[in-house]
């Protein structure tokens, strides 16, 4: 029998890291030992007394049925408790948090809570794919604003006054940003509620990376004001080495959280509990927690700039994040042409900028989810 896809689906690729993967273990079974520096999924574990948590709790008999579709209290107070230290931002944990299976869900349900056919979402470029992809899923059309090196990957805020924003619902925002690693400026998060503000949109802001290889973590909500525009997702993926546990959170005002919870609520039936206690654990973990992950990240990246360097690309070495983001050489077409050409004669795979836009085509990114001794032989590889 065939079937015809769903039009929604229609201008929807795979992604990019599905199908990159196939052709990686393909190169593999060839016996090519394809060292992958491609993709930031964390290969360190949890703290051990998360998983203890995790262990002692699903050993109980009485934890195994469904859960809230809002989260337990205890994660929910978990995450408002974290927000306020680090952050320094005040959220009920009662109507202004909504754990996630995952933040890359949320990004999906902020999109069919507040898309009709036709809206217009800001989408930065380069960016995350994953927001073009949700908002064309939810009937949206991506309008897209350039970030570049010289703009300090900030976006251009007389540029996009420029446009007609009339039909603008939702603007997508993620910093430190990915994929460039850029840190805010100090007058970027106010400009960012006060354009929102101005014009009636909803300011979605990714915020995966604050704590990795950064001192200094930030919210925009900590923005005065700020839940009246601004909702923000988080997660423990990257700051806690959570990644496959898929917990995160979205934080904003509780008309929002209400308004989104209509949508999720219909989509899955809560998350395991055992799983949202050892979470709650995991956001109690304090300042040596971070440090040690941060220590190991550290000197995973000096190895990573010495890989650019031997590949000749510029880069900033202010950049946060788990990743490296780098200009390839003169006289190389694009970061594909680059990618391909270390993936075949070196066995080796870094990721093309291009696919977080066409504002990345120049550029690479290099993951520091990898052992110092992989980083080495990467070197060597490449030297050859």
């Amino acid at each position: 029998m065939q079937m015809e896809k769903a039009k929604r689906l229609s201008g929807i690729g795979e992604y990019y890291f599905s199908q990159k993967l196939r052709e990686i273990a393909v190169l593999n079974q060839q016996g090519k030992n394809i060292i992958n520096l491609g993709i930031g999924s964390p290969d360190l574990p949890p703290h051990p007394s998360v998983i203890e948590v995790l262990q002692q709790e699903a050993a109980k008999p009485n934890v195994h049925a469904y859960q809230s579709y809002n989260g337990s209290p205890i994660l929910r107070a978990a995450i408002a408790n974290w927000y306020n230290k680090w952050y320094g931002v005040s959220l009920d944990p009662d109507s202004e948090v909504l754990p996630l299976i995952g933040s890359k869900e949320g990004i999906m349900h902020i999109c069919m809570t507040y898309l009709n056919e036709g809206d217009q979402v800001l989408i930065p470029n380069p960016g995350y794919p994953t927001y073009t992809s949700a908002v064309k899923l939810a009937g949206g059309m991506p309008i897209y604003f350039d970030l570049s090196d010289a703009n300090n990957w900030e976006p251009d805020f007389n540029e996009l006054e420029k446009l007609d924003l009339s039909r603008v619902k939702i603007m997508w925002v993620n910093y430190p940003q990915m994929p460039t690693g850029k840190l805010p400026s100090d007058d970027l998060f106010p400009q960012l509620v006060a354009f929102g503000k101005k014009h009636q949109i909803l300011i979605c802001h990714d915020n995966p990376y604050s704590f990795i290889l950064n001192d200094h973590p930030k919210s925009l909500l900590s923005v005065p004001g700020a839940k009246d525009v601004v909702i923000e997702l988080n997660s423990l993926s990257k700051s806690q080495n959570m990644a496959g546990w898929r917990v995160g959170m979205l934080c904003g005002a509780k008309e929002r959280i209400a308004e989104i919870l209509t949508f999720k609520s219909n989509m899955d039936s809560g998350m395991f509990l055992p799983m949202q206690l050892a979470a709650a654990k995991a956001l109690e973990l304090g300042k040596d927690w971070y440090d040690s992950v941060n220590a190991v990240y550290s000197a995973r990246r000096e190895k990573v700039f010495s890989l650019l360097d031997t590949l000749h690309c510029l880069y900033s070495k202010e950049q946060v994040g788990m990743f490296v983001w780098a200009k390839i050489p003169d006289g190389i077409k694009d970061g594909y042409e680059l990618s391909d050409r270390v993936l075949y004669n070196n066995n080796v795979f870094i990721t093309p900028g291009g696919i977080f836009g066409s504002a990345g085509n120049n550029y690479i990114r290099v993951s520091l989810c990898g052992s110092i001794e992989k980083f080495d032989e990467a070197i060597e590889r490449l030297k050859h």
